[in-house]
């Protein structure tokens, strides 16, 4: 297993367990149940990806760095991953829907940098790439449970719970079925890995998968 694939595995069950704990009360349901609807309910989670990549030409830059490895890379290339995210230079601000920062520090508390730490000791990655990670989730999961939310119809309490079965799912492995599963799992094989992440609905992940 490499190491974007341990990475991601590592990451996503952390931020929906901390989702999870936030909605298991009903101020903190209702106040995810508010922000998946007004800042992330119309949006697509390969979309929101697109987006913290530049888009375009800018994306397609970013990609090659995600598959080409690089300086700092692990065995999946991560590191190449971060750095075509990052560029190398200081994000611009980003739309609220799009602030992976800002939306981890609304979920994690003053958890996050022990969060971090946990994610970067499961993956083998250090602390920095794991922050970086987790701020490229966010808004791709955050996503996901503004869809889920607007098409099934849910309120607060049926949002949290929902959120609970995915954060299950995650801990599995995402097993078929899952509504984050299904939208991140492109090749089928029951498994969110960085492959997913990168075929999804675009020909230009394809023209860098044959790299």
């Amino acid at each position: 297993q490499d190491a974007a694939a341990r990475s991601l595995q590592a990451a996503l069950p952390a931020l929906l367990g901390a989702l999870q704990r936030n909605a298991s009360q009903p101020a903190g349901a209702e106040a995810l149940h508010r922000a998946v609807l007004r800042d992330h309910a119309d949006a697509d989670p390969m979309d929101r990806l697109m987006g913290m990549l530049g888009g375009g030409a800018g994306a397609a830059g970013a990609l090659a760095g995600m598959l080409g490895g690089g300086q700092g890379s692990g065995g999946g290339g991560l590191g190449g991953l971060l750095g075509g995210l990052l560029g190398g230079q200081s994000a611009p601000a980003q739309p609220r829907g799009l602030d992976g920062g800002a939306i981890l520090g609304h979920v994690f508390g003053q958890r996050q940098p022990r969060v971090e730490r946990g994610v970067a000791q499961a993956a083998g990655i250090d602390g920095s790439q794991a922050s970086q990670l987790l701020a490229m989730l966010a808004p791709m999961v955050m996503a996901a449970l503004g869809r889920m939310t607007q098409q099934r119809g849910l309120d607060p309490g049926g949002l949290a719970g929902a959120l609970g079965q995915e954060t299950q799912r995650a801990g599995t492995g995402f097993a078929q079925g899952g509504v984050l599963g299904s939208l991140l799992d492109t090749d089928g094989d029951g498994d969110v890995d960085a492959a997913d992440l990168l075929k999804h609905g675009s020909s230009l992940f394809g023209a860098f998968m044959r790299r």
